[in-house]
C-alpha cells in the first residue's frame, strides 16, 4: 500500500499527464493529457481537468479495509457458499459506502476550485469517467 510520501500524488492535472502514466492515472486520463500537451499549443481546445491516481485509489481501498472484503467474498465464491451476482453486490456496496481519506478528499475539492477558477465559474460542471490502469490492455476485456 502506498505511504503518503513527497511521491504519493492523490492526483494529477491533465497537462501534467502523459502517456506513460498509464499505469498511475489509467488509458483515457493519460490520452487526456497527450492531447492537452500536443494539441492546445495548437489551437485545439481540449477541456481541463485532473485525474486521481492508483496510489490514491489504493489508498482509498486499504483506509475502507476493501482489500479484506473483497478476499473473504472471493473466497466464499470460490467455495460455492455464494454466487457471482451476491459476490458483485457485497463488493460495490464494500466500496460505494466506503469514505475518501481526508487527504485525498481534500485534493480533489482543493483541484475541484481550482478548475471552477480556471473556468471562471463558481461551480463549474464536470464530467467523472472512470479510467481503470488495466482497460487499455490488449487482453483485458471489461
Amino acid at each position: 500500500m502506498p505511504k503518503e510520501s513527497t511521491s504519493f500524488r492523490h492526483l494529477i492535472w491533465f497537462e501534467d499527464l502523459r502517456r506513460e502514466d498509464v499505469a498511475e492515472v489509467g488509458g483515457k486520463n493519460s490520452s487526456l493529457g497527450e492531447m492537452v500537451s500536443q494539441l492546445e499549443p495548437l489551437g485545439v481546445k481540449v477541456p481541463g481537468g485532473f485525474a486521481t491516481t492508483s496510489d490514491a485509489f489504493r489508498l482509498y481501498v486499504k483506509e475502507n479495509n476493501l482489500g479484506d472484503i473483497i478476499k473473504e467474498t472471493m473466497e466464499k465464491l470460490d467455495a460455492g457458499k455464494i454466487t457471482l451476482a451476491v459476490a458483485g453486490k457485497t463488493v460495490r456496496e464494500a466500496v460505494i459506502h466506503g469514505e475518501f481519506p481526508a487527504a485525498t478528499r481534500d485534493a480533489i475539492v482543493e483541484a475541484y476550485k481550482e478548475l471552477s477558477k480556471r473556468a471562471g465559474k463558481e461551480n463549474v460542471d464536470v464530467a467523472v469517467r472512470s479510467s481503470a490502469t488495466a482497460e487499455d490492455l490488449p487482453d483485458a476485456s471489461f
